[in-house]
C-alpha cells in the first residue's frame, strides 16, 4: 500500500507536527509513504531528514499539476490541511485516488463550493468530537470518525530553558505562565492580556512568555504598554522546538476563542505543567477534569484558575496527574498511526 501525505503550508504549526508524526508512524509499520510539501519549508526540510521522500511544489499551480499527474502512484491521498484539501480535490478528476482530509478547525464550514468539495472526499476525519458535530450540524459530513492528534514525550533541552531564564534576568522564586499561540483573532490575545491584568492587581509573583507570532503581534505590544505589563508580560515570537520551554513553565494557559483540539495543551500535560483554558471546541472534552476550564472571554473566571494553579493544590496536582496519565494511555503516535492504517485499507479495498 502506497500513502501519499499532503501538507503544502509554509508555516510550522500543529497541523505541520501531526504530519509528520504520522509519517513516522506509517514508515515505522513499514508503509511506503511520501510527503508532497512545499520547496524548503520546514515541514520538507525535517521529512528529508527522515529520510521520507518528498514531491517537493513550488506553488499553489505547481501543487495542482503535481497532484493530477498522479493517477495509480497511490493507494490513498490524506490531505492533512484546508488547502491541502482542496488541492486534493480539484484534481481527484485526474488522478482517481481516494482521498482522506483531517479537519482540525472547529469554525461551521459553509458555502456551495465547499458542499462539493466535501462531497467528493472518500473520508473526512476529524481531530475532536466537537469538530465531528460540527460536520454533522452544518451537513458537510456525517458520522466523522475521530481519530485524536498524537503526542511525543521528548527529551528537553533543560539548559535552553535554564538560559532563557538567565538571559531575562527571570528570578527563582518568580512564577512562568506560558502561552504558546499564535497572535490571531480566534486566539484571542486580548482576552490573555486582561486575564494577566486580572492577575497582577493581586500579586506580582509572576512573568508571562508568549510563544508565537501574527498579524495581531503590533496591536497586542501596544496593548501590553497600556496595560503597563511590560515587566511581566514577555512576546518571544515564533521559536523552533518550544516543547523545550515547557520544562521552566509552572502553568500552561490558553484563551482560544476557536480550537479543534489544542496541540500545545497537549504538550503541558505531557510536560505536567499545569493547564487553564477556555472551553473553546475541542478544548472542553480535552481540558475537563484535567486542568481548570472557563468560559469563552472570560478573564476574570481564567484569572481564578491560574491563581489556583500558580499555588499548587490537591485539585491542581489530581489534574496534572490525571493529564499525563490520558496522554501515556490514549495519545501515542502508534495509536493514531493505527487508526489511519485501517481507514487507508478500508479505503484502498472498496
Amino acid at each position: 500500500m502506497r500513502i501519499l501525505q499532503v501538507n503544502t503550508e509554509k508555516t510550522w504549526r500543529g497541523g505541520e507536527r501531526q504530519t509528520l508524526y504520522t509519517l513516522e508512524g506509517l514508515a515505522s509499520q513499514g508503509v511506503d509513504c511520501q510527503l508532497m510539501a512545499l520547496k524548503d519549508s520546514l515541514m520538507h526540510q525535517r521529512a528529508v531528514a527522515m529520510g521520507i521522500g518528498v514531491i517537493a511544489v513550488e506553488s499553489m499551480v505547481d501543487a495542482l499539476k503535481k497532484l493530477s499527474s498522479l493517477q495509480g502512484k497511490f493507494d490513498v491521498i490524506h490531505a492533512q490541511t484546508g488547502k491541502a484539501h482542496t488541492q486534493c480535490i480539484l484534481t481527484k478528476i485526474f488522478h482517481r485516488i481516494p482521498v482522506i482530509y483531517t479537519r482540525r478547525v472547529n469554525y461551521v464550514p459553509n458555502g456551495f463550493l465547499t458542499k462539493l468539495k466535501y462531497k467528493y472526499t472518500d473520508r473526512v476525519v476529524s481531530i475532536s468530537s466537537a469538530i465531528s458535530k460540527t460536520l454533522e450540524f452544518s451537513e458537510m459530513s456525517q458520522d466523522s470518525p475521530v481519530i485524536y492528534s498524537a503526542i511525543k514525550h521528548l527529551s528537553l533541552d533543560i539548559d535552553r530553558g535554564a538560559r532563557l531564564k538567565k538571559q531575562l534576568k527571570i528570578d527563582k522564586n518568580i512564577k512562568i505562565i506560558g502561552v504558546v499561540s499564535a497572535i490571531e483573532l480566534e486566539k484571542d490575545p486580548n482576552t490573555t492580556l486582561k486575564t494577566i491584568s486580572l492577575l497582577s492587581n493581586i500579586r506580582d509573583d509572576f512573568v508571562v512568555l508568549h510563544f508565537g507570532s501574527g498579524s495581531l503581534s503590533k496591536k497586542i505590544l501596544k496593548n501590553i504598554k497600556k496595560l503597563d505589563l511590560t515587566g511581566n508580560y514577555h512576546l518571544m515570537g515564533h521559536v523552533d522546538n518550544v516543547e523545550d520551554f515547557y520544562s521552566i513553565m509552572d502553568v500552561f494557559l490558553i484563551t482560544s476563542k476557536e480550537e479543534g483540539l489544542g496541540s500545545s495543551v497537549l504538550d503541558a500535560f505531557n510536560y505536567e505543567v499545569s493547564v487553564v483554558s477556555t472551553n473553546a471546541g475541542g478544548l472542553n472534552d480535552l481540558v475537563k477534569d484535567r486542568g481548570f476550564l472557563c468560559n469563552i472571554g472570560d478573564a476574570e473566571c481564567l484569572s481564578q484558575g491560574l491563581g489556583l494553579a500558580l499555588n499548587p493544590s490537591k485539585e491542581s496536582i489530581e489534574h496534572k496527574e490525571s493529564a499525563k496519565e490520558y496522554c501515556d494511555n490514549e495519545m501515542g503516535v502508534d495509536l493514531m498511526t493505527d487508526k489511519y492504517l485501517d481507514l487507508y485499507r478500508r479505503l484502498a479495498h472498496d
